[in-house]
């Protein structure tokens, strides 16, 4: 495998010395998911990664960079002042070390789906680098940097963000060529005074981009006008926009919805344009207008990508969807419960009300809490009783506080059951579920409705 770094190149980024060299093939920062040759970033996160570099030493990791003495050998250290700005240094030096096109992606809503439709289609024309998982944060942002090869064509960069001023010094690391907001939605409200807050958050990405850089956003958006505003700061070359909105450059014309696919048609910067997407959902429609205003940004081939559209399928946590045999046949289950807000929460609720049931079958909504919405957080879940009815949801199970808002304002012959805990719905819904039922499961990452995932999961096993 080509080296990633040498220590030596790590020590000239960082500005400090290494008693030797040696080749470093990835970076990391957990031991748990470390990789022999791996380069190891002992961070002062959640937990002091001090207390772990003996243990990656011990999985073959090439070096540690630290900041305090630990028990290892000298060669096998290298000694910044702080981790997290040597971190951000390493970052820096391969952004400016990559000739390839960059492009950086946040929203409030689809930033996650938005990364991986590019990763995967910029990947069939040429050599992609985009970030892991959602590593979008202060130590996410660097460390995707850090890790992508220097012959990289395309990068492709979450960024994310809860609280105002977040997102500028991460842009300003990315130096993105191309910057898009999918959208702007209530989400992230208990650390904003108003959505137009947000909007102003979402516009700093524009701040890094490149001389010459192009600003994509979603037209549709009450807060357009306002982002374009952030854009034009950055004085981009163009500022492409997409949507249903007449005058957006990528304009949704046509849309057919099935139950695992959609049939797309637009006007592509005046020329019209159709393919299918793997994966349903009029969301999912909507963010491959903005994957393809991106791709075009990029100079890469739209034409082909959108040909390409038909192979993408949805991610784990984020409705991937699998069939689960049980006594007397099979259920579905779809799994969303990476994360959840207002916005995907319906449109996870609609995807389900377009599925065909077995013989027998009911639509089965899970749904955990859906955080950080401040003050009205109560008004926005029982507010979800409306699409729940709308696409005939059989029945809902809920658990956590907030999800009691919606347990009270949904009709009886819908409550399947609440709880506080999504350990203790998991046992509900694995009692009622049967043979020919759909079970969407969805909550926001705290409210750890992977378990629920899981417990359904295990009912095969038992079958077996």
């Amino acid at each position: 495998m080509k080296p990633l770094w040498t220590l030596k190149e790590i020590a000239a980024a960082t500005g400090t010395a290494v008693s030797g060299d040696g080749e470093v093939t990835g970076v990391s920062i957990d031991t748990r998911t470390l990789e022999k040759g791996d380069l190891f970033v002992a961070l002062r996160d959640v937990r002091d990664g001090h207390d772990f570099v003996g243990d990656a030493i011990e999985r073959g990791a090439t070096a540690a960079l630290v900041s305090r003495d630990v028990a290892a050998a000298a060669d096998k250290l290298v000694r910044v002042a702080d981790t997290q700005a040597a971190l951000e240094a390493l970052g820096r030096t391969r952004r400016g070390q990559v000739s390839g096109r960059i492009a950086a992606v946040t929203g409030s809503v689809g930033k996650t789906s938005t990364k991986e439709a590019l990763r995967h289609l910029l990947g069939l024309q040429g050599r992609t680098h985009a970030s892991a998982a959602s590593y979008n944060n202060l130590w996410g942002v660097p460390l995707s940097l850090a890790r992508m090869p220097r012959d990289t064509q395309y990068g492709i960069f979450e960024i994310g963000m809860n609280h105002a001023g977040e997102i500028t010094p991460l842009t300003a690391q990315v130096r993105p060529h191309v910057a898009i907001v999918t959208m702007v939605a209530a989400v992230h409200l208990e650390h904003f005074p108003s959505v137009a807050a947000i909007a102003d958050a979402k516009g700093e990405i524009f701040s890094g981009l490149e001389p010459g850089g192009i600003a994509v956003l979603n037209g549709d958006l009450e807060w357009s006008d306002r982002l374009k505003m952030h854009a034009t700061k950055a004085k981009p070359a163009r500022i492409f926009t997409y949507g249903r909105a007449a005058g957006c450059d990528v304009r949704l014309t046509a849309l057919e919805l099935g139950e695992e696919t959609s049939d797309v048609t637009i006007d592509f910067f005046g020329n019209p344009l159709s393919y299918r997407i793997g994966v349903p959902g009029e969301h999912w429609a909507i963010n491959s207008l903005g994957v393809l205003a991106v791709i075009e940004a990029l100079g890469a081939d739209p034409e082909r990508a959108a040909a390409d559209m038909a192979t993408l399928s949805a991610f784990a946590g984020r409705g991937a969807r699998e069939r689960i045999s049980v006594r007397d046949g099979a259920f579905e289950l779809i799994d969303e419960s990476y994360n959840a807000n207002p916005l995907s929460m319906s449109a996870a609720i609609a995807t389900l009300g377009r599925t065909t049931l077995g013989k027998g079958g009911r639509r089965i909504a899970v749904l955990g809490d859906m955080l950080e919405l401040g003050r009205t957080a109560g008004e926005l879940h029982a507010g979800l009783a409306k699409p729940l009815a709308e696409h005939r949801i059989n029945a809902v199970f809920a658990s956590g506080p907030l999800m009691h808002h919606l347990w009270t304002a949904i009709a009886e012959g819908q409550r399947g059951g609440y709880a506080a805990t999504s350990a203790e719905i998991a046992l509900a819904v694995a009692d009622e579920v049967r043979a020919g039922d759909v079970v969407m499961v969805k909550g926001s990452y705290g409210s750890k409705m992977r378990v629920v995932v899981e417990a359904l999961r295990r009912l095969a096993a038992q079958e077996q």
